[in-house]
């Protein structure tokens, strides 16, 4: 049996990655975990290629050779997944798919043979036994959670990791906590389930063997969200693991922000390696975070927290959202201001969506505020908002022009440098570079210090640190090349939102659902 995995295109703004990874000269942020993971699943007989459509076309040939085409896709791909299906009807190749795009509505995708839904350690073996006796269903659907201690080692060497910045591994699935617009709950429930370290280390020396990342994202929706757990098993496991194979690796993975209660979980993730984390923060409003559900935010001064957390070592990315129902005018402001007051270098900011199968959409359908568009996208919405629906595209507009210009950024790193502390730890880590970080910096200098618009930022940013902080001068050149990104991906964003909004008053009549 001959099996074609292919991970669909990213849309070129999610995750504020796409000028990122050319001015590196990369070509995606980090491989198809998913599909690793499927891969490895399979019997072991069969033939396996993967096309991750990030990195490479998807040809005919490859279409033909296949027996199977599994497709493994979020809600923000679901436009590259069309254009697959299209391709696989034409050359006649039956297709299975499975992941978060068509777990809640697979009823959307006719054209597609099968689906495989939920967690595939639990409904992937029951399609491969049916296909084996000769008929397979159309859907497998499940509303059991996996054991991720069954899990496998992904197929990591499908892929060659050079193409990517980051490698990619995931301890729990879950989150304990109930935030109205996050389907993660409705997908893998409120307990988090773990694997086991002996698993994660098994994971991290295949990455080590086949790579030489500098980074390692652990793709837990909350990795603090069993916390005994996690300081009683995986953190002193990679603790002790670093000082016996001294990988060149940090680990970036998101998290809550209560973090900050427990030093002495800080001070674990620090000696294990992690650095990066991701933090929701949505919003300054409390009445925003109370309506939303967002309780691990409240009473608490997230401003100062934020200055906590970097002062430990840690490299703050953050969500932001408006469009809450109890946002007003002044709340754009407002995010403006705590974002630069916070120091955050990458504020990642947008406006509120209504994922299916959260509590935020049935409210949405309940009361009729569901748009017929399917919008996961940057500066867009599903939702008809309670604020006039121009002003709330105006006010995102007015978030972003001011957070992602380049002067600004500039401003907000340097507010970051201040505040972030070098962390001391008993366990060294030593990136590995070799001849292609050296022509990557090049790269790097040619393009954001000769050819862009806005190089005097860039060189700027480095000479302040070589006189202030040369500790510091590798994050120096990693957020001038976030500078370039922000600002693109301002443009991009701004001209979308603008040719939205030529039509906004007629759109907000036809795009109301008919719920009764």
């Amino acid at each position: 049996m001959n099996i074609l995995l292919i991970y669909p295109k990213m849309p070129d703004t999610f995750y504020a990655m796409k000028h990122f990874i050319h001015v590196i000269g990369k070509r995606a942020a980090y491989p198809p975990l998913g599909l690793l993971t499927i891969a490895s699943l399979l019997p072991e007989e069969w033939s396996k290629k993967i096309v991750d459509l990030n990195v490479n076309d998807l040809n005919t040939k490859e279409l033909e050779w296949a027996d199977y085409v599994f497709l493994s896709a979020m809600n923000v791909q679901e436009e590259s997944v069309r254009e697959i299906v299209e391709k696989c009807k034409q050359v006649g190749v039956k297709i299975v798919a499975g992941g978060t795009l068509f777990t809640q509505e697979h009823e959307r995708f006719p054209d597609i043979d099968h689906f495989v839904l939920n967690e595939a350690e639990i409904t992937l073996p029951l399609f491969l036994e049916d296909l084996k006796q000769g008929a397979p269903n159309p859907v497998y659907q499940t509303t059991e959670f996996a054991d991720v201690t069954e899990s496998p080692l992904p197929f990591f060497e499908l892929v060659n990791m050079d193409d990517y910045i980051y490698a990619i591994i995931q301890y729990s699935r879950g989150c304990p906590y109930m935030c109205d617009f996050c389907d993660v709950t409705a997908l893998f429930g409120r307990r988090p389930r773990t694997k086991n370290s002996n698993q994660i280390i098994r994971e991290l020396e295949a990455i080590d063997r086949n790579s030489n990342v500098q980074l390692v994202l652990f793709a837990d929706d909350n990795l603090i969200g069993n916390k005994k757990i996690l300081k009683d098993e995986l953190l002193p496991s990679l603790i002790e693991w670093r000082k016996k194979k001294k990988p060149g690796f940090y680990f970036a993975t998101q998290l809550t922000i209560n973090l900050v209660d427990d030093e002495a979980l800080m001070n674990l993730l620090i000696e294990a390696g992690f650095r990066h984390i991701f933090i929701g923060i949505e919003t300054p409003d409390e009445e925003g975070l109370l309506a939303s559900m967002k309780n691990q935010n409240l009473k608490r001064d997230q401003l100062e927290d934020i200055r906590k957390l970097h002062a430990a070592g840690f490299i703050i990315s953050a969500g932001f959202i408006v469009g809450f129902d109890t946002d007003t005018q002044s709340i754009f402001q407002r995010q403006i201001d705590f974002i630069q007051d916070s120091g955050i270098p990458l504020p990642i900011v947008n406006i509120l969506k209504a994922p299916p199968g959260t509590e935020l959409f049935a409210r949405m359908m309940r009361e009729g505020r569901l748009s017929k568009q399917i919008a996961f996208l940057e500066g867009d919405t599903n939702i008809v908002p309670i604020m006039d629906e121009k002003s709330l595209y105006d006010g995102f507009i007015e978030v972003i022009t001011n957070i992602y210009d380049p002067e600004k950024s500039y401003q907000r790193i340097i507010n970051f440098f201040n505040t972030y502390q070098f962390p001391k730890t008993n366990v060294k880590i030593s990136p590995k570079y070799g001849f292609k970080d050296i022509r990557m910096v090049f790269r790097i200098l040619y393009v954001l210090g000769i050819k862009d618009k806005y190089r005097k930022i860039f060189w700027k940013l480095i000479f302040w640190s070589i006189l202030n902080s040369r500790k510091n001068l590798d994050k120096a050149v990693f957020y001038g090349i976030m500078i370039h990104q922000m600002h693109q991906t301002y443009l991009y964003i701004k001209q979308t939102v603008k040719n939205k909004n030529k039509n906004i008053y007629q759109y907000k009549e036809e795009a109301k659902l008919n719920v009764g």
